[in-house]
């Protein structure tokens, strides 16, 4: 097993409690903190890319995420991302044709808030990007998607599946 490329771009994921405004923001990326307390034994490589929202990323910062992608040495990558925009940033990826594994992962409450899924939903990114194919998915709530087969449900919290295999859609 090699190391595994991990990206951060921001998101819920390590968005952070202000006890003076009481807003929401970003200071510094969690994920080293999840990895480590999580008492991962894995060789990756941790990258801040930005650390935005993603409703506020642009089609720049997306191509910047497919460029370090590709420029990546490593074949299992994992981004961490804002749920709104994942599918849209998952289809830019997708539309670069890397030869790679790609598995995309957010959280709807921030780990710093606590009983945040993301610590969940970043060890199950780091489980299908060992084991899937090349190709680009989406981890949320201990499933993987295909990239282009998910919907972020905004009624619900939760990512599902557009079609499901045998249907008639």
């Amino acid at each position: 097993m090699g190391k595994i490329g991990v990206f951060v771009t921001g998101g819920t994921f390590d968005k952070d409690y202000n006890l003076i405004n009481g807003n929401l923001g970003f200071q510094q990326t969690h994920v080293p903190e999840m990895f480590k307390r999580g008492r991962s034994t894995l060789d990756i490589d941790i990258q801040v890319l930005m650390m935005i929202d993603s409703l506020d990323m642009t089609t720049e910062q997306r191509q910047y995420i497919v460029d370090s992608c590709e420029a990546s040495p490593y074949h299992d990558l994992i981004i961490t991302h804002g749920t709104d925009t994942m599918v849209e940033t998952a289809r830019v990826l997708a539309s670069a044709n890397l030869d790679k594994t790609i598995v995309m992962t957010g959280a709807m409450r921030p780990y710093k808030l606590g009983s945040s899924d993301g610590f969940f939903n970043l060890g199950s990114a780091v489980a299908f990007a060992q084991i899937l194919p090349n190709g680009v998915y989406i981890a949320m709530n201990g499933r993987y998607y295909h990239w282009d087969n998910v919907r972020k449900n905004t009624s619900t919290g939760y990512f599902e599946e557009l079609k499901t295999a045998g249907s008639l859609q």
